[in-house]
């Protein structure tokens, strides 16, 4: 009957645009300072011996801690605050 479940309700109070878009430039500038220590050879312009795969990891680990602290602290803000008996 058109009816949203509480947890749909409340992932789109908690992710709001301004915790995501703070979260990318969190990545970014945390990934580029953990990539220029973690891949010296990046000083030289030097892509050898370089696995992609890590670089990108770099940058998505901070997304998602960055993330994840928004929304641990949106969470109090939340006027529908869902505990765990609520959910099941």
């Amino acid at each position: 009957m058109g009816t949203t479940s509480t947890t749909t309700i409340l992932k789109k109070r908690l992710i709001t645009e301004a915790s995501f878009k703070r979260a990318i430039s969190v990545a970014v500038i945390v990934g580029i300072i953990l990539n220029l220590i973690n891949n010296p050879q990046l000083f030289r312009l030097s892509f050898t011996g370089l696995y992609f795969y890590k670089v990108l990891l770099t940058f998505f680990v901070p997304f998602c801690v960055s993330l994840y602290s928004s929304i641990l602290a949106n969470r109090g803000k939340c006027p529908e605050q869902i505990t765990e008996k609520t959910l099941r």
